[in-house]
């Protein structure tokens, strides 16, 4: 399924480290979904990082993130108290989301091919319409330029 701007984001459930389960439909303020490779590797742990630093400004425009691997919760819970991320992660283990969401494809790192992550964010209005999606993001200044995206809304 290729999502679209303008179009509302497919609900769906998963586990979060808010030991809950996680509904987007029951999320009723702007909400930003980043979906990344895994936990604590570089680059996912830099965009980790850089989103919740953040975290209390995203809160006062209104709006909350939210990250999504395959990891499992138990992963997602030692990633999150090791660099003390202030937002939920959700797990995707079945890849249900990853593959409903269109971000799960081909890769290619030291000239290996393989099935995986694409880096992608989607900003989410209240109403649950996707307004902006950034696919195979660049992590660096990525927290920043979606932050301003936000502020626009």
């Amino acid at each position: 399924m290729k999502l679209k701007v303008n179009k509302k984001a497919p609900n769906f459930k998963l586990p979060s480290t808010g030991r809950s389960i996680f509904e987007l439909n029951k999320i009723k303020k702007n909400t930003i979904l980043y979906f990344y490779p895994k936990d604590d590797t570089p680059g996912c742990t830099l965009e980790a990082k850089d989103f919740s630093k953040l975290n209390s400004l995203i809160s006062r425009n209104k709006a909350c993130v939210y990250g999504i691997s395959k990891d499992s919760i138990t992963s997602h819970l030692k990633f999150k108290k090791k660099y003390k991320i202030k937002f939920d992660l959700l797990s995707d283990e079945k890849l249900s989301v990853i593959k409903k969401y269109g971000v799960w494809g081909k890769k290619s790192f030291l000239g290996k091919k393989f099935m995986g992550i694409v880096r992608t964010t989607l900003l989410i209005n209240s109403k649950g319409k996707i307004l902006k999606i950034w696919s195979n993001v660049r992590v660096k200044d990525h927290a920043n330029e979606v932050f301003s995206e936000l502020k626009k809304i």
